[in-house]
């Protein structure tokens, strides 16, 4: 069967393009090996019936903030965002916490309790950008290369204050935090975010993402999707077919077809072969020079396979009798718990050699401001935590689940009584159930600095690969990680626009020339 275009893999980024190449009526295809669309947006009941737990990413600032979503009609597929008091808190051992709100007002006054000056000065450095916020969001999510936001922001802010800006690319988060804060828990705060990625507070670039996240907190909020993050996926899979997409789950794509180094098509696990002359892949570089075999040559194989992986993760789900009974009043409020405690020790975290005694999570707690999460008078929670990616993780493993169950406690005394079922996804545990997410790495590659301008190689197009037709737009792509759709985007709009260039260019040599 002929095709426009098929697109290999239904995460966010693969339907993004398919809906892309939609939108410009292109007869689209998109191919899912699971059973179910959506990649790593996913909701099940993994501990006990009536509890909904996220089974991958939960909470989406990138997607409440994206141009690629923005301009879909989600909410007419049943999409809802829930907002919930605080976007995140970083409680301290003495029962105190600074929060991150979408108001910047009350996050002013939360790093004020903290230490007197350290809210002023957060206001002075954040206020230009969540006032020009449509271009910051431009500028951060957009296509390599991001010249028309770097352009829209220079208008508004002025090139000084742009390239102002631009330096975070290169500082370490330690460094920004010396430049706008006095006291240990507004720096703990600022670490907390740079640590989503896999680059450590004195890392260069870690700075870019402390402050990426935080703002986007501020001109978008930290939302998840009401009912779970699924809904997310059935949104978009619902603007697909409404433009008349297509869409086929349990259909493994094998290998990538190519004749003369251009892509003809794809053939499948159950050796169907499916023809179309556009093919996006929403897949990892190493996955990508698999399916693609020879075609590509030996030196760009080279380049896809020297990208380096992230660090691997460890999740855990619980069903709870109860909210988590955190001593910092803001935790308990916030959707997003950054768990570790402060600044000192988020350090030792991040350089221990194997798993850390202390570790440092990313709580969630949907449940708080979205009851649909769980039976009347329950909860659910997840926390995960990173480490080596060539660590005995089957020796490790349930060893680790108890000192992540011991730093919760530690911030919320009773929280092990309120436990009424867990679930534990090891890094091959979430390999196995998503192939995108390699040895646990659940942030589509490492973050740093090299990696997270040249995504997956070095080009002034990283969307195009040397087989003409063939595009990779998956979470390996600029600007990366994040659900945000903005990778496969990207390379959908190479991909229409090398279809248009081919037709002029085979079009007859009168047929473009003006009339006399």
């Amino acid at each position: 069967m002929t095709y426009d275009a098929l697109v290999v893999g239904s995460g966010p980024n693969g339907l993004s393009a398919a809906i892309t190449m939609a939108q410009a009526g292109l007869r689209v295809l998109v191919l899912e090996g699971a059973a179910r669309p959506g990649g790593a947006v996913a909701t099940e009941e993994l501990t006990l019936p009536g509890f909904l737990h996220d089974t991958y990413s939960s909470v989406y600032p990138a997607a409440a903030a994206s141009p690629v979503f923005s301009g879909l009609p989600l909410h007419r597929h049943g999409l809802r965002w829930i907002h919930p008091g605080a976007c995140y808190a970083h409680p301290q051992p003495d029962g105190r916490s600074v929060a991150l709100y979408r108001d910047l007002g009350r996050t002013v006054a939360s790093l004020e309790r903290s230490h007197n000056g350290d809210g002023r000065r957060w206001r002075a450095f954040a206020e230009p950008l969540v006032s020009n916020f449509d271009a910051f969001a431009r500028m951060m999510l957009s296509g390599f290369p991001p010249l028309a936001g770097v352009t829209r922001m220079t208008a508004r802010l002025g090139p000084r204050a742009t390239l102002d800006f631009a330096r975070l690319v290169l500082m370490p988060a330690e460094a920004l935090a010396g430049e706008l804060f006095e006291g240990d828990g507004a720096r703990a705060w600022l670490y907390g975010s740079a640590m989503h990625a896999d680059v450590s507070p004195a890392g260069a670039g870690s700075a870019i993402a402390a402050a990426y996240l935080n703002l986007l907190g501020h001109g978008a909020g930290w939302p998840s999707p009401q009912g779970g993050a699924g809904r997310l996926a059935d949104a978009l899979v619902g603007c697909l077919r409404e433009l008349g997409g297509e869409l086929r789950t349990a259909a493994t794509v094998t290998a990538i077809a190519s004749e003369r180094r251009r892509a003809v098509g794809v053939e499948l696990a159950d050796g169907e072969r499916l023809s179309a002359p556009t093919i996006v892949a929403d897949v990892m570089p190493a996955a990508l020079a698999s399916l693609a075999g020879d075609a590509f040559g030996a030196d760009y194989q080279r380049a896809l396979r020297r990208y380096r992986l992230g660090p691997a993760t460890l999740k855990v789900d619980w069903a709870l009798d109860g909210a988590i009974p955190w001593a910092a009043a803001e935790a308990r409020e916030a959707g997003t718990v950054h768990v570790g405690g402060t600044a000192q020790e988020l350090g030792a975290a991040v350089t221990s050699r194997g798993l850390p005694e202390h570790p440092f999570m990313l709580l969630g707690q949907q449940s708080i401001a979205d009851p649909t999460r769980a039976p009347a008078g329950r909860h659910t929670a997840w926390a995960y935590t990173h480490g080596p990616q060539l660590l005995d993780w089957g020796a490790e493993r349930d060893r680790h689940v108890q000192r992540m169950e011991a730093q919760v406690e530690r911030f919320a005394p009773g929280f092990r009584e309120r436990i009424l079922a867990r679930h534990v996804l090891g890094p091959a545990d979430l390999e196995h159930r998503n192939p995108n997410l390699i040895g646990g790495d659940v942030g589509g590659g490492s973050s740093a600095l090299d990696q997270l301008i040249f995504r997956p190689v070095p080009a002034m197009l990283p969307y195009r690969t040397p087989v003409r037709g063939l595009y990779l737009g998956s979470a390996a792509s600029f600007p990366g990680g994040g659900v945000h759709g903005v990778p496969g985007r990207a390379a959908a709009r190479v991909a229409l626009l090398q279809r248009r260039l081919l037709r002029v260019a085979r079009a007859p040599a009168g047929r473009f020339s003006r009339s006399r």
